[in-house]
Parts: C-alpha cells; sequence; structure tokens
C-alpha cells in the first residue's frame, strides 16, 4: 500500500487485515477450546479457518487431534493426509495414519503407510516397532486365509489362535479371528464349537453377516432347522 497507494487497493488491504485479524482471534480460541477438551468447539472453529488457510498443515494436524479425541478417525486420517503431503518429510502425520488404520483392524492399509514413515527416515523408533507388530500380524492373518482357501481348517484355526496371542489389545483383531475359527468350525463340520464361536461374535456384533451364515451352517449340520 505504502509503495503504490489507490482507494481500490486500500479497501482491498484492509478488507484483508480486518479478515486475518479475525483469524488470529479464531486460532486463538481455537487454542483454548483444544486446551479445555472441548473439542467439537474447537472442530467447528478451525473449519472456519481452514476454509480460508486451505495450506496450513498445523491447523490440519490439530483437526485431526480433535477429531481423533471425538471418535471420528476417519475423519483425522484425511486431514493428516493433507498433512503429509503439505509438510516434507512429515514422519507424524504418517505414523499416526498407520495407528488409526491399525486401529480400525486394517492392517493392510496401516502397513502401507508406516512403511512410508520408514521412506523418510529408516530410524524412526515409534515407526519401525509399529512396522514390525503389523507387519507380524498380516503375515499370520494372510497365512490363515490361505490355509482357508486350501481346506486346510485345522491349520487355519491354530493360525488365527495365534493372531489373537499377537494383537490381545485392538478388540477388532480378536472378534475378526473367532469369526474366521467359526467359519473354519462350521466347514470342518465342529457344528457345536462353531454355534458357540458364532454367537460370541454376534453378541459383540448382532449383524455381522458372516458369523450369521456360519451359525446357520452349523445349525443345519445339527439338524436345528427353525434356528
Amino acid at each position: 500500500l505504502k509503495s503504490n497507494p489507490s482507494n481500490n487497493e486500500e479497501k482491498e488491504a484492509q478488507t484483508q487485515l480486518t479478515k486475518s485479524d479475525e483469524l488470529q482471534r479464531l486460532h486463538s480460541q481455537a487454542l483454548s477450546a483444544y486446551q479445555q477438551e472441548d473439542y467439537g468447539a474447537a472442530i467447528s472453529l478451525l473449519d472456519e479457518i481452514l476454509a480460508v488457510c486451505v495450506w496450513d498443515a498445523e491447523l490440519r494436524e490439530l483437526r485431526a487431534e480433535c477429531y481423533i479425541k471425538e471418535g471420528e478417525p476417519s475423519k483425522a486420517i484425511s486431514d493428516l493426509k493433507a498433512a503429509a503431503k503439505l509438510k516434507n518429510d512429515n514422519t507424524e502425520a504418517f505414523y499416526k495414519i498407520s495407528r488409526i488404520y491399525y486401529q480400525l483392524g486394517d492392517h493392510e492399509l496401516s502397513l502401507s503407510e508406516v512403511r512410508e514413515c520408514l521412506k523418510l527416515d529408516q530410524d524412526h523408533k515409534q515407526c519401525f516397532s509399529l512396522y514390525k507388530q503389523v507387519k507380524k500380524l498380516n503375515k499370520q492373518i494372510e497365512s490363515a486365509e490361505e490355509f482357508i482357501r486350501e481346506g486346510r481348517y485345522e491349520d487355519a484355526i491354530s493360525k488365527y489362535e495365534t493372531v489373537m496371542k499377537t494383537e490381545p489389545e485392538v478388540p477388532v483383531y480378536s472378534t475378526r479371528a473367532k469369526e474366521r475359527i467359526c467359519h473354519c468350525l462350521s466347514k470342518n463340520q465342529q457344528a457345536t464349537e462353531a454355534i458357540k464361536l458364532c454367537t460370541e461374535v454376534l453378541q459383540l456384533e448382532p449383524t455381522n453377516v458372516n458369523a450369521l451364515k456360519d451359525r446357520a451352517e452349523a445349525y443345519l449340520l445339527e439338524d436345528m432347522y427353525e434356528e
């Protein structure tokens, strides 16, 4: 403005200055809401700022943290993916994306994201430790599924029992393992055990279609047609 004063530019500059003051005020409010653990309020303030400051990686990371706290991990992933692109060597974002996928039970996507982290820094301690865990689990699940395709149900059962030991902390993996073991038991004509295990899965996930189908097959083996 000082170098080239003119009415139009002055208006434009004043508008932008007012807007930037407003955004700074919203930013302070968002940080304060985050510190007070009012994550919903922080998200709506950050929505307003990010509508203007689209390329701000740190704000996206902050909003992702709020989404995680609010139990909306898939929304956090899209912010973290943007942050990973916007900031060079953003190992932290890849690590967090990989962890979220892992907690959601998507071990394959988790593995590919943690590999991205290690491409940037092969000595990254957290990523390396997560990589080892996910790779081990991934391999066991793949191997169990291979046994099922080959009709080697006993082997598949024992492999899925190993999966439950490998990851006892994240419930989705033991539920999925039990669902697949029930499938194997049903295929293996072990109806009573299949019914028991599928019922366990259905208490956790009443709409699990696979468990319903496998339990139905097991009921057929026992001539329990009504069930």
